[in-house]
């Protein structure tokens, strides 16, 4: 099933009207369905397809294991004999010799991170073979596609070695709530919004993880069946992405994850947290883990200043990243022995609250669509993170998400709960009393929620806009009909 990702294949297709052949990067976490966006492209451009796919990285992998490979994979899709390659040069130059001179053609190099990482000439060799060989090709899309950004952000997008030659530099993420609610099919328009909200809570806009949904079981057994048994994709796969993207560097990578499980922090924060000096080490594997799409980096503007944060924060933003360290790594042993089979998840120790800040991040993540039910489609908007304020005196606040402008400060507050009542409204009261905005700015309130709101909270009028999350699983509204 192939839903969503317009915008990427517009781009795309765009590269059609070039006259000669186009270099294309395509990143994003694993699991997120660039290989199948790849594909499709080539499908509906009506191209011959090839992929060649580096081998996962393991114990004894080397060089000559991903040529060997390289050239298997090669000689079934082309329909000939391809020994094993000596060289990436040779390699390349074999491949060259079997394109297609005329008709359009799509050629992925999957997994190019796990395919380059045991031979250091390996991204001059692929430039080199640009350069003389693959670009003199009309009417030819080349896609380096990959999971570790980190490895592909230094060798290839940053690497003045490619300087120029990219035509796309594409960063695919999850799918948006209303693409990702298209998994429960004809069902979506009938179900009660929690029943999806739920379990995109947990999975985030993951093409993979949704595939696996049934839409004929209600969340509860969805997220039972995903995560609380064994035979669960998601009870393993934490283990599997992690090791085959961050290979040796994975402690200390998923010890910063597991301190972020918790809540936002500074570097300075996760260092004292994780016993480490901030510096090198530390920043570098918040790179990575920013990079490879776990962690968001947030600053934003103080709304009491209009400058930059003094402090970027941190926030693990991969819902199924936290849901995994905040309550199946915990409960491993007592799913393999079967306990969660016949017991309600709701009922379970700080249920609500998990999934509440897992609703959270899935707001945080999905701000762009969010923006139409606050008028601020047509508006440049500033800044649009969470904000946290310490003060002494007044004892501070905490905002789920701050979005600003040149004329207003939007305070946004995002809430799952069965009802919802007048406390929504006293809680953003106070937390906009203790903010100092300056003079000439406007403060606008807004609550996006997940639950049953009493028409008290109509009646009040306090908040400019009252957003329910089921408006944001609807598809957008086309052009209007003259």
């Amino acid at each position: 099933m192939f839903v969503g990702r317009k915008k990427e294949l517009d781009s795309l297709m765009e590269l059609w009207d070039k006259p000669q052949a186009s270099l294309v990067v395509c990143r994003g976490r694993r699991r997120i369905g660039k290989s199948t966006l790849v594909e499709e492209f080539a499908r509906r451009s009506g191209a011959a397809f090839v992929k060649f796919e580096g081998l996962a990285p393991r114990d004894g992998m080397s060089n000559p294991r991903q040529l060997e490979a390289f050239g298997r994979q090669l000689g079934e899709q082309t329909k000939g004999v391809a020994d094993a390659p000596k060289s990436w040069f040779d390699a390349f130059k074999a491949l060259d010799g079997r394109l297609r001179r005329k008709n359009r053609m799509v050629v992925l190099f999957d997994e190019i991170s796990w395919m380059g990482k045991y031979d250091a000439a390996f991204p001059g060799e692929l430039k080199y073979a640009w350069d003389n060989r693959f670009r003199r090709h009309p009417n030819h899309v080349f896609v380096l596609c990959g999971s570790v950004s980190s490895w592909i952000a230094e060798n290839i997008v940053n690497s003045t070695a490619y300087f120029g030659r990219i035509s796309r530099d594409l960063v695919v993420g999850e799918l948006p709530p209303a693409d990702a609610a298209k998994f429960w099919g004809a069902r979506a328009g009938r179900l009660a919004t929690r029943e999806i909200t739920d379990v995109l809570a947990v999975t985030g806009g993951v093409p993979k993880y949704l595939e696996d949904v049934n839409p004929a079981l209600s969340a509860e057994e969805n997220i039972r069946r995903l995560c609380f048994r064994p035979d669960g994709q998601l009870f393993s796969d934490f283990r599997e992405i992690f090791n085959s993207v961050f290979g040796p560097s994975t402690a200390v990578k998923k010890a910063v994850l597991e301190a972020l499980a918790g809540g936002p922090k500074s570097c300075a924060e996760l260092a004292v947290a994780l016993r480490i000096p901030r510096g090198g080490t530390l920043d570098r594997n918040l790179k990575d883990l920013e990079l490879a799409g776990f962690v968001a980096r947030e600053s934003g503007l103080n709304p009491e200043t209009g400058r930059s944060a003094r402090v970027d924060r941190y926030r693990l933003r991969d819902n199924y990243t936290r849901f995994y360290l905040k309550y199946i790594q915990p409960n491993e042993d007592q799913i393999r022995r079967g306990g969660f089979d016949g017991i309600s998840l709701e009922g379970l120790p700080d249920w609500n609250a998990v999934m509440g800040l897992q609703f959270e991040s899935l707001v945080l993540n999905n701000v762009p669509q969010l923006l139409p039910a606050l008028h601020l489609e047509r508006v440049p908007v500033l800044s649009a993170s969470p904000f946290r304020k310490t003060d002494a005196r007044t004892g501070g606040c905490q905002i789920d998400l701050l979005l600003q402008t040149r004329k207003a400060v939007f305070v946004v507050e995002i809430k799952r709960k069965d009802t919802i009542g007048e406390e929504a409204e006293r809680e953003v009261a106070e937390k906009v009393s203790r903010l100092s905005i300056p003079k000439g700015k406007s403060v606008r309130t807004a609550l996006v929620y997940d639950g049953r709101l009493l028409p008290v909270v109509k009646a009040n009028d306090y908040f400019d806009a009252l957003v329910d999350i089921a408006s944001l699983l609807a598809p957008p509204a086309g052009p209007a009909t003259p």
